[in-house]
């Protein structure tokens, strides 16, 4: 499955905005099951900051280990955001 971060908003700034959608994401998006994987799609976002990303995407990789992949980004904020956070046993963006 794919999800699509400019769902949550073209600029994704604060942690309790982060910690929100990823709750909303996990109520009605992400998969029941543990085998289905999940890319991670940051077309449409134009700010993307390290605290909205570590409350949405950290629990992300804990709870699909390994079932993530971040999908390349050409967005500066993207890059810079995925370099500051350390994410559990992230794979290359």
């Amino acid at each position: 499955m794919k999800i699509e971060l400019k769902k949550f908003g073209t600029v994704l700034t604060s942690r309790p905005a982060g910690k929100e959608a990823y709750l909303v994401a996990k109520a009605y998006s992400l998969p029941k099951e543990q085998g289905e994987t999940i890319e991670v799609d940051f077309s449409g976002v134009d700010v993307f900051a390290p605290s909205w990303a570590d409350e949405f995407l950290t629990p992300l990789f804990l709870e699909y280990p390994g079932k993530v992949t971040l999908l390349p980004s050409d967005n500066a904020s993207v890059k810079a955001t995925l370099e500051v956070i350390s994410l559990p046993a992230s794979p290359a963006a």
